[in-house]
């Protein structure tokens, strides 16, 4: 999902995209607009993303205000709640939501299926693009 929001980014802006674990405060910093993307585990961000917002979460408090951000969510059944604690990390930043979040839904729930490799369908790739795309072209052309 993030690598193909990045290539639909890549056709409009220069665009970086880094693993939660690589990110620093200073990647933040150095951004105009935020694309997360994050697994949903437990109906809470993954460990790493958390561990991300955690880390980088102070350093940047005050500095980055008014930035537009996105977000997309991989979900075994809805996705809402990580969404939703995305969101309020983002409230606290101060941060612009541009967009709705875009949550695809694996309908993993059993052992076997959530352990297992996921395959996101076209479509919903498409859908992963677009929001590249838009989030990009929104900061080219100053809309956000």
């Amino acid at each position: 999902m993030a690598e193909t929001a990045a290539a639909g980014a890549r056709d409009e802006a220069e665009t970086v995209l880094k693993t939660a674990d690589q990110t620093t405060p200073e990647d933040l910093l150095a951004a105009d607009g935020y694309l997360f993307c994050a697994p949903e585990n437990l109906a809470a961000i993954s460990g790493l993303m958390k561990e991300f917002f955690d880390r980088c979460y102070y350093p940047v408090l005050g500095k980055i205000e008014g930035r537009p951000y996105a977000q997309m969510v991989c979900a075994g059944s809805d996705g809402e709640n990580a969404a939703r604690q995305t969101a309020r990390i983002a409230t606290g930043w101060r941060l612009k939501q541009v967009q709705p979040p875009l949550i695809i839904c694996t309908h993993a729930q059993t052992p076997e299926a959530i352990l297992a490799e996921k395959t996101i369908r076209a479509e919903q790739l498409d859908q992963c693009r677009e929001i590249g795309t838009a989030m990009a072209a929104g900061l080219s052309l100053g809309v956000f």
